[in-house]
């Protein structure tokens, strides 16, 4: 177990190895404990006392001093509903001082747009843009990347569970990323909208329309150790209609993953929006676990069957058909 398990409701990781060394000597007296644990008379008397106020011990009356632990689930439940509190507490002052703040409109214009330089402030910004989306996150998906590409977005899988809206547009680039496909569609089940193009221009996300983050290098092979931050404003507009430009033009990535036994079965919509988006076939190969061999077979099969003369048009007749996955439509 963890041995500082309740640092999260604010016990530090010695008043806690007291309070367990209490539970299981719950009859015993101050010299004892001291003796126990090599501590003082007068520093146990301290931990007790902070013990005390967070309601984990209670002193006993009487002599020899004796303090008698606090059930676990019901001192720490009593200790999360507080934090609890106070973060709703701090909610509301957030709420207070925002109101207190210049509204957007009344901003300067240098006002409207901030530059964070620096990785790790870049990668703090996201978080925070992703944390602080309450109705819709829109991304556009593409190299150069601030967090590795991957591990799965953790903040976004989090923020889907409590119902946000997130429509993503992958770029081809993205999903050349070994395992990208794979965390694309893991995101895709867990209720994110996605699709893919091979026009995405640059990374992008837009929180409630209200604000934007997009890297100021478009160099796909550079770090995104820059980025542009983008309040309300005409800007942040042509942003958003970008994007909504970009979402009817592109394919749906579907949810289900692909698998090599799938290969010899009825079309693949994994197959299709890779094809038709522009992944070349070693590429589609390597996603997709298959031989290069049978990339090339299923390809001219599917195209047959469906009188297509390019990849694209194969695409796109096979969403007319229904061979996407509605959900993404």
């Amino acid at each position: 177990m963890d041995e500082n398990a309740l640092s999260a409701v604010g016990v530090d990781a010695e008043d806690e190895r007291i309070y367990r060394d209490l539970l299981r000597r719950p009859r015993a007296t101050l010299p004892e404990l001291a003796a126990h644990t090599g501590r003082t008379a007068v520093g146990l008397r301290r931990v007790f006392s902070r013990l005390e106020a967070l309601g984990l011990v209670s002193r006993m009356a009487g002599r020899p001093v004796r303090y008698v632990p606090t059930r676990p689930d019901v001192a720490v439940a009593a200790l999360i509903s507080r934090r609890e509190e106070g973060l709703a507490q701090a909610r509301l002052a957030a709420l207070a001082m925002l109101a207190e703040t210049p509204r957007t409109e009344n901003l300067a214009p240098e006002e409207l747009v901030e530059v964070v330089q620096g990785q790790a402030a870049v990668v703090q910004r996201f978080t925070q843009l992703q944390q602080t989306a309450t109705q819709e996150l829109l991304v556009l998906d593409r190299p150069p990347y601030a967090q590795d590409p991957t591990q799965q977005n953790v903040a976004e899988m989090e923020r889907l569970a409590h119902g946000l809206v997130v429509r993503g547009i992958y770029d081809v680039a993205a999903l050349e990323i070994p395992g990208k496909l794979r965390l694309a569609q893991e995101s895709v089940t867990a209720g994110e909208q996605a699709r893919i193009s091979p026009e995405v221009p640059m990374k992008l996300a837009i929180a409630d329309r209200k604000s934007a983050i997009l890297p100021l290098s478009t160099d796909a092979s550079a770090h995104a150790d820059s980025a542009v931050i983008v309040h309300s404003s005409t800007l942040l507009d042509a942003l958003v209609t970008l994007f909504e430009v970009l979402w009817r033009s592109s394919l749906p990535l579907p949810a289900k993953s692909f698998s090599p036994s799938a290969a010899e079965s009825l079309p693949d919509p994994a197959l299709f929006t890779l094809l038709a988006a522009g992944l070349k076939d070693e590429a589609v190969a390597r996603q997709l676990g298959v031989s290069l061999r049978t990339v090339h077979r299923r390809v001219s099969e599917l195209m047959d069957r469906l009188g297509a003369r390019t990849r694209f048009q194969a695409g796109l007749l096979a969403a007319r058909r229904g061979w996407w996955d509605d959900d993404n439509r």
